[in-house]
């Protein structure tokens, strides 16, 4: 059983109706290591030595949060600069080449409208083109980049429309491959939750639902 590692980077967890459910919704899959980074380091002191032991002993790895200003969570960000920076050019031999080929899933969320991220919208830019930074980021580090998994319109989101989020991603999670030397490549399918304003992108052909 294949170990799957999910650093969640939220700064506030506990009012985020979306990423609690799609956490619980992966809990109890096999293999799978949830760690809520804000908790871990609320005072944003990055144990590094932790941190590059979990990324080693993770078949695959998953970076879940909120989408802030076009970027990520500054304690994301944080994390890259002290974990990646150790792994890939400090200690790279020892630590960062043995990433290479371990398949990395970006699981983002966003309070605004599919519609907002297009050239006429308000955010100008797709989100999977604002995530472009992540995919150079796993390029550089030799891992292997998954089509995103993605979530609109999060506000307004419902009992069903959460329930539905959940599942999708616990496929998604299930359906990651073993440590490859190639992405895998997936279509993309957009999925409307009826009555919840609900919008997931994920990789994998999704049907239309109602009621």
């Amino acid at each position: 059983m294949p170990n799957t590692l999910i650093l969640l980077f939220h700064p506030d967890f506990a009012t985020s109706n979306v990423n609690r459910a799609l956490c619980e919704a992966v809990a109890e899959l096999p293999g799978i290591t949830v760690v809520d980074m804000q908790a871990q380091y609320s005072d944003g002191v990055i144990d590094v030595d932790a941190e590059v032991a979990r990324l080693l002993a993770a078949d695959r790895i998953v970076l879940q949060f909120p989408v802030q200003w076009y970027s990520t969570p500054p304690l994301l960000k944080a994390w890259q600069d002290a974990v990646l920076t150790r792994m890939f050019y400090l200690a790279y031999q020892d630590e960062g080449r043995l990433l290479a080929g371990k398949p990395v899933l970006i699981a983002a969320t966003a309070g605004n409208v599919a519609e907002a991220y297009t050239p006429a919208g308000q955010n100008r830019f797709s989100l999977r083109e604002l995530l472009r930074p992540l995919e150079a980021t796993a390029h550089r580090c030799g891992l292997a980049w998954q089509e995103p998994f993605l979530i609109y319109e999060t506000r307004k989101a419902d009992t069903e429309a959460l329930q539905l989020a959940g599942e999708h991603y616990a496929g998604r999670i299930s359906r990651l491959p073993c440590p490859i030397t190639e992405p895998a490549r997936e279509s993309i399918q957009p999925l409307h939750a009826a009555n919840a304003g609900l919008l997931l992108l994920a990789g994998t052909s999704l049907a239309r639902t109602t009621g």
